[in-house]
């Protein structure tokens, strides 16, 4: 099968995970402002309670599938028979999960409440698994991923302002963004009979998945846990206000991780390939571009939305939400985080076959991440499970960075430190100033943008770092190729 271009793969990718966080970045002003804290506060717990039901229906397959069905791709037999096997799985999982959540609702009482939002929601399970997103990412189907995602979004935008007018629309506005997020995957399902056969071809053998996917299962509960854990301790320990404050900090913050882990992403199938066919020397190639990468552009993210988390909340939530400012400004530092473990763990540790060093790092941060938030939460409510997440996602980095110190040591040594915190400075100057000049909050956003990244990329451009003057002498050659 003939390779996709990893610079299509990632571009698409980028728009594709920016798309999947826009779409609410563009609603959630209008939402939030509607539904008020304690109505997104109930759709945020909801969905983050499905996510755990939403585990175990998919038992680490996600990531699993993808290097599974990559080793595999240019022998469509194979390939045929590795999807089928991994759907069997997943459909069976997702059985198992739908009986855990019917038990939940009848006998939790904190659900029954909002039985209803539940059901919708979990509408998630059965569309992941059918979609088989896995199998079109290992064979680096990004573009066709793309416009199929973003088609199914913009319904849900036109929908999203329709139908929700008054608070008590949380149940439609939990299912339109369901609806934009896993509705899509129908159209993977009725589009698979392109790579792989529909027909049985016999020869199944479940058992040889089992081992590796309880690998990634276990990841995927520790990721998950403490991921989720925060917005479900807040919603049992705290409020449903409480958990609409720890959600408008976390939509920005995600919205930052989907740029900044995309290129990881994309990169997985391509470096799966690359050691099982012994190019060791592409692998580390990209692997230290990719690391280079989050360091140029998710440390600028970071500083800049801890100085201006004030005008950020505020321009896309209102000042209802003056509760998130706090929670966002020390949540901001696991973009960094995140988008390193994002390299070292998916992209190096998988593809090497040494999952079990991102279960153990995952674990650990999950055990950190419940003891903190046991703690803090009951005193420093949404701030608090900031906290706990910042330092779960430490311990992760912390790891995974013992276990491949000396493999990434030229990695990290290749790194332009000094041009980083110089021109992140010199961006800080020359924009925070813009604060005490009374703007209202959308154009202290644009004005202090434009200059903080403006100033940041040209000091880079000047400096010759060379991730920034490659990007840069494509788009020119791009632009001047189209001329």
């Amino acid at each position: 099968m003939k390779q996709k271009s990893i610079k299509v793969n990632f571009i698409m990718n980028a728009i594709l995970t920016m798309s999947s966080f826009l779409f609410p970045l563009i609603t959630f002003p209008y939402v939030s402002r509607v539904l008020l804290p304690v109505g997104t506060g109930k759709v945020s717990f909801a969905t983050s309670l499905i996510t755990y039901f939403n585990m175990i229906a998919m038992l680490g397959i996600p990531t699993y599938g993808i290097r599974a069905c990559a080793k595999v791709r240019d022998n469509r037999e194979e390939l045929t028979r590795t999807a089928h096997e991994l759907l069997m799985i997943n459909l069976i999982m997702s059985v198992l999960a739908y009986i855990a959540l019917g038990a939940a609702l009848l006998f939790v009482p904190r659900l029954r409440e909002d039985r209803v939002l539940y059901v919708l929601i979990s509408l998630t399970i059965i569309l992941t698994a059918i979609g088989m997103e896995w199998l079109y990412k290992a064979l680096e189907q990004y573009t066709y991923i793309t416009i199929r995602s973003i088609l199914f979004k913009f319904v849900a935008l036109i929908c999203m302002f329709l139908l929700v007018h008054e608070q008590k629309d949380y149940v439609i506005y939990g299912g339109i963004t369901i609806f934009a997020a896993s509705a899509s995957n129908i159209l993977n399902f009725i589009n698979v009979h392109k790579y792989i056969d529909l027909r049985p071809v016999g020869g199944y053998n479940l058992k040889k998945h089992m081992k590796p996917v309880a690998i990634f299962f276990a990841m995927s509960c520790a990721t998950t846990i403490y991921t989720n854990l925060d917005t479900v301790m807040l919603g049992f320990m705290k409020t449903d206000e409480e958990v609409g404050y720890y959600n408008a900090a976390v939509r920005i913050k995600t919205i930052l991780v989907s740029i900044v882990t995309s290129l990881g992403t994309v990169l997985l199938p391509r470096a799966s390939y690359y050691i099982e066919h012994g190019q060791m020397n592409d692998f580390r190639r990209i692997s230290r571009k990719a690391l280079n990468f989050v360091f140029l552009f998710a440390s600028p993210l970071m500083i800049y939305f801890m100085l201006f988390a004030k005008e950020g909340i505020y321009f896309l939530s209102g000042n209802a939400y003056a509760g998130s400012i706090v929670p966002m400004q020390v949540i901001m530092p696991t973009l960094l985080l995140i988008g390193i473990t994002n390299i070292l763990g998916i992209q190096i540790l998988v593809p090497m076959g040494r999952e079990n060093v991102v279960l153990y790092s995952e674990i650990a941060g999950a055990v950190i991440d419940l003891a903190l938030n046991a703690i803090l939460i009951p005193r420093m409510a949404s701030a608090g499970a900031a906290i706990g997440t910042l330092a779960a996602e430490f311990v992760v980095f912390l790891v995974q960075y013992a276990a491949l110190r000396t493999e990434i040591a030229d990695g990290f040594h290749s790194i332009h430190y000094g041009n980083i915190v110089i021109g992140i400075a010199i961006g800080t100057g020359c924009s925070f100033w813009i604060k005490s000049l009374g703007f209202g909050d959308f154009l202290t956003l644009f004005v202090s943008a434009a200059l903080f990244f403006g100033l940041y990329g040209l000091f880079l451009l000047i400096r010759k770092e060379p991730l920034v003057c490659e990007i840069m002498q494509q788009m020119r050659g791009r632009f001047f190729k189209k001329k």
